[in-house]
């Protein structure tokens, strides 16, 4: 391949960055959208998820695939088709006038944009070689904490500004401009392809094993899990399918995912804690904006905002941690200190109440930043230094998978403590409201003279007073559940520990390994 000038370098690392930062963006965008989506499509709040849950469902199925076919087509070809794929689907997706029309190009958008996150690193890490290759994994890994954090204060604006299918829009100059990039100079010494035979039937066993897990994780709560035949028929599939998977793939002599790579002991101890980090990570982000919002009043602007600044610091922290890695501090010690802080985060946001300041979130939001900074690149180092340069694609595509997987089970499984949560609150606090308590009368009596003075005479206030001490009750019993659901997050941290026991404490001493390693 030939020999690339830093101006090509910085233009590569400007469109696999952003290309990557918009696909993640486009996993939290819709999420403050869906109310108004609903309406303008005539669909259920319910129904109106499955444009979530399409897009998760082909993010995932694709990410571990993404290897193979890169190989096979290209990766040049394979990313650039990848980002044409994901605009187009982004334009039809907005013009869509129905639930399914728009739950098919999420589908589509999603296969598009999970290839670009795992193709993006894996031309990085060619194109960037020695020390260059600390600031491209410090802007990367950044963007991997941003993406999500940037989905709903970008999907805020737009949703408070304009409407729903701007959201999708907004993925158009942004394709465009990354394909005349990439075009222009990702170098055709990318596109040498192997061509290698087709697994057919791996690629149905891990579609369908995937798809059917990815569905339970994203509707048992709305489904009322195990009480519901097609969620109980889907784990089966799921569970068949995935053994089926992996005992198909460890025969076949060209599999569509190399797991023989997972001989390496670091990288499946790694890509368990990385299934720890994706757990915290989409957890914060979906829990912090759901108290934000619907306890303490922030708009989704305000609560995109809050989160901002803290997730900056990464940019700061990453690449100072791969500098001291390669000069041969133990990732070991960074993910230790990286699991302690992100404990420290769920300890102090369980502190919360009603009356917090927003300077109250700025502590534990730092904290919360500068541990992910701890824990990216020092695991992803652990996770490929060991594996042969060619294997390092799949390693990375393995690692992807497992932070979305980490994702989507923690969500699911907060959901359904938050639930439970507010069943337990709830009965809680009702037991000690009765007419006869002192403090229920005087803020009976307070409420009641209040809305006296503001509502005419024909109003039922009684009513009216009964209707905002319920409000006041739900508030206090979801904030209660939240900061529940924080500490929940923070005990599942501590599984992560034993598995650090089991790594190779040995420096990582090949300095290659290492930097290709920082690139997810």
């Amino acid at each position: 391949m030939e020999s690339l000038s830093k101006t090509a370098k910085i233009f590569i690392a400007i469109t696999t960055i952003s290309a990557a930062i918009m696909e993640l963006i486009d996993t939290s965008i819709v999420n403050v959208a869906l109310n108004q989506m609903a309406g303008n499509l005539g669909a259920s709040i319910e129904d109106i998820a499955w444009v979530i849950t399409s897009y998760a469902i082909a993010n995932v199925i694709i990410i571990p695939m993404t290897g193979f076919l890169a190989v096979y087509f290209g990766r040049r070809r394979y990313y650039m088709a990848s980002i044409a794929i994901f605009t187009v689907a982004s334009v039809l997706c907005g013009t869509s006038t129905s639930l399914w029309e728009i739950v098919l190009w999420r589908f589509v958008q999603g296969l598009g944009g999970g290839a670009l996150l795992s193709t993006s690193q894996a031309l990085l890490f060619e194109t960037f070689t020695g020390k260059q290759r600390g600031m491209a994994a410090a802007l990367f890994g950044m963007g991997v904490v941003l993406g999500p954090t940037l989905g709903p204060t970008v999907g805020g604006i737009i949703i408070d500004s304009y409407s729903w299918p701007l959201i999708f829009f907004i993925n158009v100059p942004f394709g465009i401009m990354a394909s005349i990039l990439a075009y222009r100079f990702i170098p055709r010494g990318f596109d040498i392809k192997l061509k290698p035979r087709i697994d057919w039937s791996g690629i149905f066993l891990l579609t369908i094993g995937i798809a059917s897990l990815q569905y339970v994780l994203e509707r048992g709560e709305a489904e009322d899990w195990y009480d519901s035949r097609l969620i109980i028929g889907l784990t089966i599939v799921a569970v068949v399918g995935l053994i089926t998977f992996v005992w198909w793939e460890l025969q076949q002599k060209e599999p569509v995912v190399n797991l023989r790579i997972l001989r390496d002991r670091n990288l499946v101890i790694t890509t368990m804690l990385t299934f720890i980090v994706g757990f915290i990570l989409f957890t914060s982000v979906f829990v912090f904006p759901l108290m934000l919002q619907r306890v303490l009043g922030y708009t989704a602007y305000e609560t995109g905002i809050t989160l901002l600044p803290a997730s900056l610091l990464s940019l700061v922290l990453m690449p100072f941690i791969g500098k001291m890695l390669q000069k041969g501090v133990r990732p070991q010690l960074f993910v230790t200190l990286g699991f302690l802080t992100l404990m420290g985060f769920g300890i102090l946001m369980s502190q919360a109440d009603q009356n917090v300041t927003k300077g109250f979130f700025t502590l534990p939001l730092i904290i919360r930043g500068a541990g992910l900074a701890l824990l990216f690149v020092p695991l992803n180092a652990m996770a490929v230094a060991g594996l042969q340069p060619k294997d390092i694609p799949q390693g990375v595509a393995l690692n992807n998978m497992m932070r979305q997987l980490g994702g989507s089970f923690g969500i699911a499984i907060i959901n359904n403590y938050i639930a439970h949560r507010v069943a337990i609150h709830r009965t809680d606090l009702i037991s000690n409201i009765y007419s006869g308590s002192a403090q229920f009368t005087e803020r009976y009596n307070q409420i009641y003279q209040g809305l006296q003075s503001k509502l005419p005479i024909t109003a039922n206030i009684q009513h009216q007073t009964y209707q905002i001490i319920e409000l006041t009750i739900m508030k206090q019993t979801y904030l209660l559940s939240y900061l529940d659901a924080f500490l929940y997050a923070t005990l599942f941290i501590l599984a992560a520990f034993p598995l650090l026991l089991l790594t190779k404490r040995n420096r990582l001493k090949n300095k290659e390994a290492l930097l290709a390693a920082e690139e997810v």
